[in-house]
Formats: structure tokens, C-alpha cells, sequence
């Protein structure tokens, strides 16, 4: 039993390592292919920069007829959209895929994964690996950019180091829930669009400023589903301005923490979701 215990840890490392390299080298053969066909790979990347952006676009015509929005104004609104959009944007461009798990479930094709010596959730986050959602995160830089240049704040070294915080710590946790949403796929199996509500809707909840929403949803997305991590909690910081919910300041330092939390929450469902799976037998 002591060696079993001893070796589990390395045996987990292992199993990363594995999954890694299996990643990788599923979702380089995806890219190869994407870029044997590069006129057709530019038109869809600049597709869809232009239809992630008509969000933003939305958010202009708003401010044409407003100077604030919940008592931000659109430099503060556009840095909210930026940070969550780019950290969306990783997220989906590594985890994007695991919407086809139910899928995948339904037409027995899941089982052709569990044959193959590589980690099921490695195969089903890389498969069709979509080398165009650079779009999504290329447009969210830019107004997150554009915001950085027109904010009125005063910057220090542990403001500046709070937006690369956001934007890593915010794509894991989009990560995880993305997970998440797989491993309930398993059980549920047509619910891609109950996983789309918390990883697309989650991302278009987290544009807006926090003092726009009810209590109750902001509590929600603070303590049941933890977003508020990804870009309001570190932002109220940056920006200087108290959380609606009266939370102390120093919750803004913990994306990290939070990040690693919903992660390992996720690998549990995730292995409990594929022990769980019986297959079709088609």
C-alpha cells in the first residue's frame, strides 16, 4: 500500500505529461491541416473577429447615447469586456471543442477514444482544434488595449501585473467550467447549450459592469460559479472601485488560487463523469 501512495503522485504526473504531448500533437495535426487551406483559414479567422466584435460595436452605439453605464463609463466597460473576451478566448481556443462530448456520447463514438492509450480529455479538448478562434481573443486585445490607453488610472507594478493575472487566471477558470460541462454531458448528454449558458453566457455576463446585474446574480456568479474571478473582482482594483457586494479588497489577488480551485473541481467531475459513462454499444 505505502508503495502504491508513493507512486500515485508521479503516476498523475505521468498522466499529464502524456496528455500533454497527446494535445499537442492532436491539435498540430488540426492546425496542419487548417493552413493547407490558408485563404479559406483568413476568411474564417477574420469571420470571426468581425462577429465577435459586433458585441463591442452594440456596446458603442450604447455609449452614444449615455455617458455611464451602472456608473462606468466606456473606458472602464471596455476594459471589462477586453479582459473576460481574451480570457474567453483562451479558453476556447484550447478547450472549445469539449461542447461535442454529448455528441460524442450519443452516437457511440466516444468509445473509440477509450481504446486509445492517450487521456480521453486531451482526445476530446483537441479534436477539430479551430486555429480561427485566434479571432476571438485578437479582438478582445484590442479593445483591452484600447482601454489601457484611455483609462484614467493611476498604474503601479502590482496594477500592471494584475492584467496578465486576469487574463491566465480567467482562462483557466473558463477552462474548468468547460470541463465541467463535459463531465455533465456524460450524464445528461444532449446539453451542450446548458454548458454554452455558462461558458458563452458567462462571458457576456462578465462585459458588463457588475452594478448593472441584481444582487442575487452577482452573488451567483461569485460564489456558486465563480466568474466574478475572472475579471470584476481583479478589475474593481485596478479601477479602484468597491465590489457591489461589500467583499473585502483582498479577493482581488485570488484568481490564481480560485483558478486551481475550479480546476481540480473539474478533474474530479470529469473522472467521476467517464467512470460513470456506459457505452452505447453501437
Amino acid at each position: 500500500m505505502t508503495v502504491q501512495h508513493s507512486d500515485a503522485p508521479a503516476g498523475r504526473l505521468r498522466g499529464a505529461a502524456e496528455g500533454i504531448r497527446a494535445y499537442r500533437l492532436i491539435a498540430g495535426m488540426w492546425i496542419r491541416s487548417t493552413l493547407a487551406y490558408r485563404a479559406s483559414f483568413l476568411m474564417t479567422a477574420l469571420g470571426n473577429f468581425l462577429a465577435t466584435g459586433l458585441d463591442f460595436v452594440a456596446i458603442l452605439l450604447m455609449f452614444s447615447h449615455i455617458d455611464a453605464l451602472g456608473g462606468y463609463t466606456l473606458p472602464e466597460v471596455a476594459f471589462l469586456y477586453g479582459a473576460s473576451g481574451a480570457a474567453f478566448g483562451l479558453a476556447d481556443l484550447v478547450m472549445g471543442s469539449m461542447d461535442r462530448l454529448g455528441r460524442r456520447v450519443r452516437d457511440g463514438t466516444l468509445d473509440t477514444l477509450l481504446v486509445r492509450p492517450v487521456p480521453v480529455l486531451a482526445q476530446v479538448a483537441a479534436d477539430r482544434f479551430a486555429l480561427r478562434r485566434l479571432g476571438r481573443i485578437t479582438q478582445g486585445l484590442l479593445v483591452l488595449g484600447y482601454a489601457l490607453l484611455t483609462l484614467d488610472v493611476h498604474w503601479t507594478p502590482l496594477r500592471a501585473l494584475m492584467i496578465p493575472l486576469m487574463l491566465l487566471s480567467g482562462g483557466a477558470i473558463f477552462a474548468a467550467v468547460f470541463v465541467a460541462g463535459g463531465a455533465f454531458q456524460f450524464v445528461a448528454q444532449d446539453a451542450s447549450e446548458v454548458q454554452n449558458s455558462f461558458t458563452y453566457g458567462g462571458n457576456t455576463l462578465l462585459q458588463y459592469p457588475p452594478t448593472v446585474f441584481a444582487k442575487d446574480m452577482v452573488r451567483g456568479a461569485t460564489f456558486v460559479v465563480p466568474l466574478a474571478f475572472v475579471n470584476w473582482l481583479p478589475a474593481m482594483y485596478v479601477l479602484d472601485r468597491p465590489y457591489p457586494l461589500d467583499l473585502p479588497g483582498w479577493l482581488a489577488f485570488t484568481p490564481p488560487l480560485v483558478a486551481a480551485g475550479c480546476c481540480a473541481l473539474a478533474g474530479v467531475a470529469w473522472r467521476a463523469g467517464l467512470r460513470a459513462y456506459r457505452s452505447t454499444g453501437s
